[in-house]
């Protein structure tokens, strides 16, 4: 058989962070072709020759074109960089246009009220594929992601999470700046990873755009009493994280002064919070202050810091790698060997976390 479209490779390769957490769900699926007459009968030739559509085993009876579109939206959902993808989007466009993606959305939305935020994450994955325009798919997948971390895993999969949760944000609120909604929530993505000045900046743009809503209906003939009550609640839990960041936003300072070089600058910021109980187990403050002491040859300093980190963070390895170095640099090549020993460990967990995963998901998968 001769055509364009057999074996096309994906074009547009996308940074798939948590591909690698979703893809166990395929293990159901079989993939085939469709024959030459159907395709022709029905237009699809030019997209489906030589294209395998996915199939599962209870789709065997009464395969329809709806079914075959919801496969290709799980298989792409699953995988963004399937190497049919864009054969399936162009198929799936075809039968149903941009409007398959609201239907995929409702799903996600109906999944993860059932706390099944796999499933919700792949169904909003492919409807921002499908059309990368749609904007409740976006900020519904940020949701997801941020869900599905919260519920916890291996910091594989929490880290891969949150970066995706924080990027899906980010789109929302550049592509819907109105939308207080997309800033409340990456206000709270932003803090869980440490971004305490990117925090505070989106809560106040959060609180400004709660104050306008508020403002527009004060002004209006709208006698809505539970929104305004609901908008001054939001507006001041925005204030108060607003004011609970100043000090946090001072330590990320301090973070920044280590990073651009200016390592005094930054201990004389960082040090005065160290005896602070509430910021005992942040260990980005340490990890920042090992850094500084090292660079101005600090050593000793340095390496209590570091250990400091290990603490509060026992799998941190930012701060086994320093100390590698650092040990190796002063000739004690036993502490070097013990903290290479415990990388080595924490990896191999790592690697191990994802595998059970992976065969969880497809357990479950199967399951269903």
């Amino acid at each position: 058989m001769n055509n364009q479209n057999q074996n096309t490779e994906t074009t547009n390769q996308i940074n798939d962070r948590i591909g690698e957490f979703l893809v166990g769900h395929l293990e159901s699926y079989i993939f085939d072709e469709l024959s030459d007459d159907f395709l022709k009968k029905n237009g699809f030739f030019e997209i489906l020759s030589g294209v395998p559509v996915p199939v599962r085993k209870d789709d065997m009876v009464n395969l329809s074109i709806k079914k075959i579109c919801i496969n290709m939206a799980f298989v792409i959902g699953c995988d963004a960089n399937f190497r049919y993808r864009d054969n399936y989007i162009e198929f799936i466009k075809l039968n149903y246009g941009l409007d398959f993606g609201m239907y995929l959305v409702q799903e996600g939305v109906d999944v993860a009220e059932k706390n099944d935020f796999d499933y919700a994450c792949i169904m909003f994955r492919a409807a921002f594929l499908i059309n990368p325009e749609n904007v409740d798919a976006i900020y519904c997948y940020g949701r997801a992601c941020a869900d599905a971390y919260q519920k916890g895993g291996s910091e594989a999969f929490v880290g891969a999470f949150k970066a995706e949760a924080i990027e899906a944000f980010e789109k929302t609120t550049i592509k819907r700046p109105e939308f207080k909604e997309g800033f409340y929530y990456l206000g709270y993505a932003y803090m869980n990873l440490g971004l305490y000045i990117k925090a505070k900046l989106t809560f106040e743009e959060f609180k400004k755009l709660a104050e306008k809503e508020l403002a527009e209906i004060r002004n209006s003939d709208e006698q809505d009493s539970e929104k305004k009550e609901d908008l001054l609640s939001v507006i001041k839990e925005a204030e108060d994280w607003i004011s609970q960041l100043e000090e946090p936003v001072k330590i990320e300072e301090g973070y920044n002064m280590v990073m651009s070089g200016r390592y005094s600058e930054g201990i004389e910021i960082l040090s005065q919070y160290t005896d602070r109980e509430e910021y005992k187990t942040f260990w980005p403050m340490w990890y920042y202050l090992g850094v500084a002491y090292k660079e101005i040859e600090m050593q000793d300093m340095a390496e209590a810091a570091f250990i400091s980190v290990l603490r509060v963070s026992p799998s941190n390895l930012y701060a086994m790698e320093e100390l590698v170095h650092l040990y190796k640099s002063q000739g004690r090549s036993d502490m070097a060997e013990k903290y290479e020993n415990k990388i080595a460990l924490v990896q191999e967990n790592a690697e191990k976390d994802r595998a059970d995963a992976e065969e969880m998901a497809a357990q479950d998968n199967n399951l269903s």
